[in-house]
């Protein structure tokens, strides 16, 4: 059961004159799968970024079945911890899926994938 889930294998961030680079890659059995964004370096947009590479990885596992829109992201203080939050829309559905892990090592980067995935796997495991 859970050896089918895609698993967050790298994030790679790369910062050059004011812009972002980040890739993604998943994990799935013994495949890894890939997703880019890019935009500018500001650490707010950071995020997006990790979040839209993230989407576009698990859009690469399913061969572009399905498509995918990043709503909303973000992290929030929750008691004593710190969690980030991926709110995403699949294109042709009107629900929202909701996704959300807790930032540890003050690594929001990891988190924010994570979240993302969170919000994914039961599509995924489903078979998507």
């Amino acid at each position: 059961m859970f050896e089918d889930r895609p698993f967050l294998a790298t994030i790679d961030q790369r910062l050059e004159n004011g812009r972002a680079s980040v890739s993604v890659a998943i994990g799935r059995g013994n495949k890894q799968y890939t997703g880019t964004a890019e935009g500018t370096s500001d650490p707010y947009q950071r995020a997006r970024l990790v979040g839209e590479a993230t989407l576009r990885a698990v859009e690469e596992l399913t061969a572009h079945r399905h498509s995918f829109d990043l709503t909303a992201i973000g992290t929030s203080d929750l008691g004593p911890v710190r969690i980030a939050l991926a709110q995403i829309r699949e294109t042709g559905w009107s629900d929202y899926l909701i996704g959300s892990a807790m930032v540890r090592d003050d690594d929001s980067a990891t988190a924010t994938a994570k979240a993302v995935l969170d919000a994914l796997n039961r599509r995924i495991s489903r078979g998507i």
